[in-house]
């Protein structure tokens, strides 16, 4: 194995990460990846216990990591915690946009304040660091914007309709950042990972008849972990990915392709 190449494919020293909602599960996941991969990690959530718990499991495996919390659905309070970072040295050149929200319900039972909920987080949380964190990577040359979309984006099933479209929308903001900002070093991608096994997917494990439906129409035949995803992430962050700009991959296990 040549580790030297390696680490100039994939390695991310030097940069600084911020992955939102990343306390547990997929965004967890990711954080620890990048952080074996050499760069500094934010960790961000509403909760701040469960944020400063996440800090100390990656600095216990040697990651340089520290909290961020902060609504990404207030545009203030992103800038607020922009500011704090740039001013004690931990500009973000990465960010993974991974927060997110569910509520499973009928598109025409479902409030306005309960759709718009969905589209605060997903999509407004997306813009608001986008936003926020871009006019810096453009102006250190150096950017990197992975968006955590989802095979709902493309293909989606009952009581997901709020869920899907704010997905769906991850995926063309990504391809509209890649577009207007790819000339100033900045790359923008989505991944859309198909059924993973965490605590925001806790309700559907449970449900009766999934697994078999799981068996049947993934090809793979089996739950994701986050493990699964978070090198997807790394790649896309990493210099190996310098020239994919704009695309939304499927981590899926084959369930897109199937017909």
């Amino acid at each position: 194995m040549n580790l030297a190449y390696l680490t100039q494919s994939f390695g991310l020293k030097g940069r600084t990460a911020l992955v939102t909602g990343s306390a547990r599960g997929i965004g967890l996941s990711i954080a620890r990846a990048l952080g074996h991969a050499g760069a500094r990690v934010l960790i961000n959530d509403l909760e701040s216990q469960a944020a400063d718990e996440a800090v100390r499991t990656l600095q216990a495996q040697g990651i340089q990591a520290r909290t961020a919390c902060f609504d990404v659905a207030d545009m203030a309070a992103v800038q607020s915690a922009a500011q704090v970072l740039d001013a004690t040295g931990w500009a973000v050149d990465i960010l993974v946009s991974n927060a997110g929200n569910q509520n499973r319900k009928a598109l025409v039972e479902m409030s306005r304040e309960e759709w718009q909920k969905i589209q605060d987080v997903h999509v407004g949380g997306a813009f608001n660091c986008s936003r926020i964190f871009l006019p810096g990577m453009c102006e250190r040359g150096f950017g990197r914007v992975v968006m955590t979309s989802s095979v709902s984006g493309q293909s989606t099933m009952p009581l997901i309709g709020a869920y899907s479209t704010a997905k769906a929308a991850l995926g063309a903001m990504a391809r509209a950042i890649a577009v207007e900002y790819g000339a100033r070093g900045v790359t923008a991608n989505a991944i859309a990972p198909g059924f993973v096994r965490t605590e925001f997917t806790a309700g559907l494990q449970a449900r009766e008849g999934f697994e078999d439906f799981l068996r049947q129409e993934v090809p793979q035949a089996r739950w994701a972990t986050p493990e699964d995803i978070a090198p997807v992430v790394l790649f896309l962050v990493s210099p190996a990915a310098s020239y994919v700009n704009g695309q939304t991959l499927a981590i899926d296990g084959g369930l897109l392709a199937q017909m």
